[in-house]
Parts: structure tokens; sequence; C-alpha cells
């Protein structure tokens, strides 16, 4: 069994405060991951044609 399925399979058995202590924990990193991935679309001009699209509806 791996460490992922163990993990999987520890999950559903944690009490509630801390289950919640996991998910907090989780949470964070995956925001922070998301944040630096906009900021790199955004570097890249990824996210231009949406920036003119509402521009344009906001005219």
């Amino acid at each position: 069994m791996s460490n992922l399925e163990q993990i999987e399979a520890a999950i559903p058995s944690l009490p509630s405060s801390e289950f919640e202590q996991l998910r907090l924990w989780f949470l964070d990193p995956d925001y922070e991951r998301w944040d630096k991935q906009i900021e790199q679309d955004i570097e890249d001009g990824k996210l231009k044609a949406f920036a003119h699209a509402a521009a344009a509806l906001h005219r």
C-alpha cells in the first residue's frame, strides 16, 4: 500500500477536530500554489483575452 493509499484510508476515521486541522493545513499550500499559477498565467499573457473581454463588458 502506498503512502497516499494509507493517508486516504486513514482520513475517514479521523475525529472531526483532527479532520478540520488536516483540511486547513492542506488548503493553505493549495491556495499558495493556485496564487503562483495565476501570477504565472498573468506573466505569460494567458489572461489577456479575459481581461479585454471583461473591460469591454464593463464599458
